[in-house]
């Protein structure tokens, strides 16, 4: 299936690698971060986890917060859909703002675990069933999905901290950017 994934984001004008090892997604990152002054990092559990974040801190990078004005942007997605649209969805939009515009470089660290076998509506359907529920208890927000551990039905959830607030869905990679999408045989993040 990744081959297919693979030729569906290369379509979408994304430059795509697929690995199989959180140590050969780790070992990519690191490589585009050689050239770069700052890093962004979208609060990605999918960068942490294959341990970008502490490695590009010991190496002596600065990590930005303020994504829209750094060398590279670190983000994974919520979901991957197999014909090869990202789909994130966010509480304030940083996020997704900055893997729209601004950074020189973004980089996406997608699990096997995002991708859905339809479109974007199971893509989303995903994202509320498990992103947004797990995020929300992280971050401590009194959201019904934060609280009971599943949506409530998205427009159903009325909480000023709901998590889904902003999507974004990537048809292509957007005009004017250096995008790449690392694929891993391995779950990553929610």
């Amino acid at each position: 299936m990744f081959e297919q994934i693979v030729e569906a984001l290369k379509r979408r004008g994304f430059e795509v690698e697929a690995v199989a090892t959180k140590q050969e997604a780790l070992a990519l990152v690191m490589k585009e971060a050689e050239s770069a002054q700052s890093v962004g990092w979208g609060g990605s559990e999918s960068v942490k986890e294959i341990g970008a974040r502490a490695r590009l801190v010991e190496s002596g990078k600065e990590i930005r917060d303020h994504q829209l004005v750094c060398d590279l942007f670190l983000l994974s997605a919520n979901a991957l859909t197999a014909d090869g649209r990202i789909v994130n969805i966010d509480g304030t939009g940083n996020r997704v703002a900055a893997s729209i515009c601004g950074p020189k470089r973004i980089v996406y660290v997608i699990g096997r675990n995002k991708i859905v076998d339809g479109g974007v509506d199971e893509a989303i359907a995903r994202i509320r069933r498990c992103a947004c529920p797990p995020n929300a208890k992280r971050l401590g927000k009194r959201t019904p999905c934060g609280l009971a551990g599943a949506c409530v039905g998205g427009e159903g959830c009325d909480s000023p901290d709901r998590m889904c607030k902003v999507t974004a869905v990537f048809d292509r990679k957007p005009t004017g950017i250096s995008a790449k999408v690392i694929l891993v045989d391995e779950d990553l993040g929610y």
